[in-house]
């Protein structure tokens, strides 16, 4: 408590200068509802999370400003204690809107800076365990067996509509690999998970699958469909290279699960077996 009220002079209120916030694009869209009052100063309510999440906030997060974009972060999607300090770890104020994106030249202005905001790069699939040698179908029937941390990593306002959702288009059936509904963009967004590093012909097939859901699946009501494209790996340049050009709202990202080198290391003989056989092959000779 005395910590949290040296940290805190300020009852109630996390205070950022608004020159800070104004060098961060994310902190701008976070803090965009909070005005500054006369001496420049933003007020960040403390009340919005728990006291369990600022006792843990406090030692985790330094800096003035990122700790209010995950106070705010954290009251907005709904995070518990442990799930704050995941996303602390996985550097979620840095992956944040950093999709690959056309959604300026696209989609109206009000609805491109939130569905800018909507994605990030890259998403951290990490609950899957290690999955790095498997294909895109594998990956996706874990995804959906793990419904839940799927949707927390995809982050608020996400629903689920399906998997390998079936499309008949001129007598010839399609598959789209994952189909969702985000509640507050109002419209579908077509994901397409791919086990491999990014190549352009990936955003014809995807730019197709959203041409179709407009037409077959989006209601009058619902906005313009959305595409995201989720790959192993990817150059941020040819992505950008790829998206000139294309009519259709879509974001480019990437997804981590464990990392190779896990995978390869333990298939690879460890020190000690090594030094065995050497030890060995001495004897022998």
């Amino acid at each position: 408590m005395k910590k949290f009220a040296e940290t805190y002079p300020h009852l109630l209120n996390l205070q950022v200068q608004l020159a800070v916030i104004q060098e961060i694009s994310i902190l701008q869209a976070t803090l965009a509802g909070l005005k500054a009052d006369e001496d420049n100063f933003v007020r960040v309510p403390l009340t919005k999370i728990t006291w369990y999440h600022h006792i843990s906030l406090i030692p985790k997060v330094k800096d003035i400003g990122e700790r209010a974009f995950y106070i705010l972060a954290t009251a907005q999607e709904g995070w518990s204690r442990d799930v704050m300090l995941m996303q602390i770890a996985n550097n979620y104020i840095n992956t944040k809107g950093k999709a690959i994106n056309n959604f300026s030249e696209t989609l109206p202005s009000i609805q491109s800076d939130l569905a800018k905001y909507t994605f990030k790069d890259p998403y951290n699939f990490s609950f899957l365990g290690s999955v790095a040698l498997q294909n895109e179908l594998s990956i996706e029937k874990e995804l959906t067996q793990r419904i839940t941390e799927f949707l927390l990593e995809m982050g608020q306002g996400f629903s689920f509509v399906g998997r390998q959702y079936h499309l008949t288009i001129d007598g010839d059936d399609y598959y789209i690999d994952i189909l969702r509904y985000h509640l507050k963009l109002h419209c579908y967004v077509v994901v397409e998970l791919k086990a491999v590093e990014f190549i352009p012909e990936l955003v014809s097939k995807l730019n197709f699958y959203i041409s179709a859901v407009d037409e077959y699946v989006k209601t009058p009501e619902d906005k313009p469909t959305i595409g995201l494209l989720l790959c192993r790996t990817k150059s941020n340049t040819k992505a950008k290279f790829a998206l000139r050009g294309v009519t259709q709202p879509l974001g480019i990202a990437q997804y981590e699960t464990e990392k190779l080198l896990a995978d390869v290391a333990s298939a690879l003989p460890q020190i000690e077996d090594i030094e065995i056989e050497i030890e060995i092959e001495k004897t022998e000779e």
